[in-house]
């Protein structure tokens, strides 16, 4: 939902910052006449494009509104005639791939982040791949984690991965936009550069640089799994002991 808002916020600023332009290049001497009016106007743009940047999508609404009501004020004193210009504006797919084992507030952020780019698919990694990867199951099983980040508000569609080609996916959904996780092990610009002759297009790839603590000494699954283990059922990494017993009470 709060993706949504994002778009239209950024579809009503678009289609607002046209029709001032215009009004600028075809009445200049309103802009002189009524400079304090125009930056005001210009500032309630900026300000709206910067929250939707920091995902404030409530707010950067109201800013847009403000902005279309100081415009409307100049048409409705008969000072400006205009008619509201209106863009329409193709929405960028955008390409996120993960385990996404044991969701955390990490995991959150980097969907929060994606999303706030355009269109979200997520493809979730096998679990065969998982396995080869990195030598060992995840938790939860890949229509678990399927059915979780599914149903995450900021995800448009996500799907399980190809068990044998890890490429098939982004050659069937085509991203515009590869968000990279700050642990996956691909140099953009070399990613960007096989997609581009992969796909035929140039893909923008960006990656998710914050890894902060979401708990304190937590910063990823692992940092969850060790906590369980070591701290709340006083169980070894190493090996499989039984709980401790004034747990087993």
């Amino acid at each position: 939902m709060n993706s949504e808002i994002c778009n239209r916020a950024r579809k009503y600023a678009d289609n607002l910052i046209a029709t001032f332009n215009s009004l600028k290049e075809s009445s200049p001497d309103l802009a002189e006449k009524y400079p304090k009016l125009f930056d005001a106007i210009d500032r309630y743009l900026k300000d709206t494009y910067y929250f939707i940047g920091t995902n404030d999508c409530d707010t950067a609404l109201v800013s847009v509104s403000y902005a279309e009501g100081l415009l409307d004020s100049l048409k409705y004193m008969g000072y400006a005639e205009f008619e509201w210009t209106n863009i329409r504006r193709e929405e960028k797919t955008v390409f996120v791939g993960g385990t996404f084992d044991i969701m955390h507030p990490g995991h959150i952020r980097l969907l929060r982040y994606a999303s706030s780019l355009g269109k979200l698919y997520v493809v979730i990694a096998r679990d065969k791949n998982v396995l080869e990867t990195k030598g060992k199951k995840p938790v939860l099983s890949e229509k678990s984690r399927l059915e979780i980040v599914s149903s995450i508000k900021y995800v448009y569609k996500a799907r399980l991965g190809d068990l044998h080609d890890k490429m098939k996916p982004l050659m069937e959904i085509k991203p515009d936009i590869v968000v990279l996780g700050p642990d996956q092990p691909y140099d953009p610009k070399k990613l960007a550069s096989y997609l581009e002759k992969l796909l035929g297009k140039k893909v923008k790839v960006l990656r998710y640089d914050e890894k902060e603590e979401f708990e304190p000494g937590l910063r990823s699954s692992s940092d969850v799994i060790k906590r369980i283990c070591r701290e709340s059922y006083c169980l070894s990494i190493e090996c499989s002991v039984p709980p401790c017993q004034e747990d087993q009470k």
